[in-house]
This record gives C-alpha cells, structure tokens and sequence, in this order.
C-alpha cells in the first residue's frame, strides 16, 4: 500500500465510530476519497489480530484509515459524515456493538486535523446538537494496523450477511440520502 507521501497531493486520517465495516462501507461512498482500509490504532500491542482486538484486552479501536483528495472533499466535510453516521456520545458502544475496540475516536494525522477536530467537537457539544456531551477522543495517530484481508471491503463482498443487512446497510444508506451531494458518480 502506497503511504501519502508517495501520492502527491492525498491526505490521510484515521476514525473509529464502531465496527470498522460500517466506518469503511460508509466512507467508501464520497466522491474524493481514494481508498479505505480497515485496521487497527490506539492500543499497546504490535500486530494486533482480530481476535485480540474482539478480546477488548488490547486497547486497539477498530478503525478505518480513510485516504482522500483535498481538492474534492474537506477534511471538515468527512468529520460532517463522521458525526453524522455514528453516535458520539456514548462511550465504548455503537448499537449492539460493545467495548473499548468500538469507542469513537479520531486518530489525527498532523496538527490541523488536531485542531479542526476539537473546533468541531466543541463547537457540536456547545450548540445542542447532540442531547449528551461528545466523548469522542481526539488522539494522534501512533501506529496503523491493517486488519486481515478477509476484512476489506466486506460490505461490499458481504451484503447477504445479516450484519451487513440489519447494521451497515442501513448507514450506507443514510449516507447515500443525507450526502447525496458528496457521492460518487
């Protein structure tokens, strides 16, 4: 996989907001973003599997490493879609979907997405939108793991499964009617 450094121009950040096929699938839709991976961030051990991860022992979030073009789509705009697709407020939980793996949080790259991330944070918690506070972390980025390969794109090579059906279906599809501008063609 190629690191930004080698596409000019591309910018990457890393978000956690539940299960990373949700986060993935989600992504996967806006017109500007290149690739998304799912992996693993935030924990104490290298190489994370699965299965450790699932074990909530290794203090990993399962996230989504999202590369896009910032002459198409903001960095502002994916943390619209971000906020918007998953529950902020509550802690270590998205649906049914429980643990430390599944908090919501944003891996910052490099100090502005440090500082667009909390403006936006505060200014959503000072506005109402939300009933409860944000907890949402907002933490740099140490160290990315990419999941097992059977993890990518599993939306897409998965969508007779039932979580797919009942859980990231219906998100893709509220992107697709909310977002409607921020699609690809």
């Amino acid at each position: 996989m190629a690191d930004e450094k080698e596409i000019p121009g591309l910018k990457k950040t890393t978000l956690g907001a539940g299960c990373f096929w949700c986060v993935e699938a989600v992504f996967q839709q806006l017109e500007g973003v290149e690739s998304v991976i799912s992996g693993y961030t935030g924990g104490k051990i290298k190489n994370p599997t699965y299965r450790e991860v699932c074990s909530g022992l290794t203090g990993h979030a399962e996230v989504a490493q999202i590369t896009y073009d910032p002459q198409v789509i903001s960095f502002e705009d994916i943390l619209e879609v971000f906020w918007k697709t998953h529950d902020p407020t509550t802690l270590n939980k998205q649906g049914a979907d429980v643990g430390t793996q599944y908090r919501s949080a944003i891996f910052y790259h490099d100090d502005e997405q440090k500082r667009i991330a909390e403006v936006i944070k505060e200014e959503l918690d000072r506005s109402g939108t939300f009933e409860k506070p944000i907890v949402t972390e907002i933490t740099p980025l140490e160290d990315f793991y990419p999941a097992e390969d059977y993890h990518q794109n599993y939306f897409n090579q998965n969508q007779e499964q039932p979580y797919c059906q009942y859980v990231v279906g219906p998100k893709v599809e509220k992107v697709k009617r909310v977002f409607k501008e921020k699609l690809k063609a």
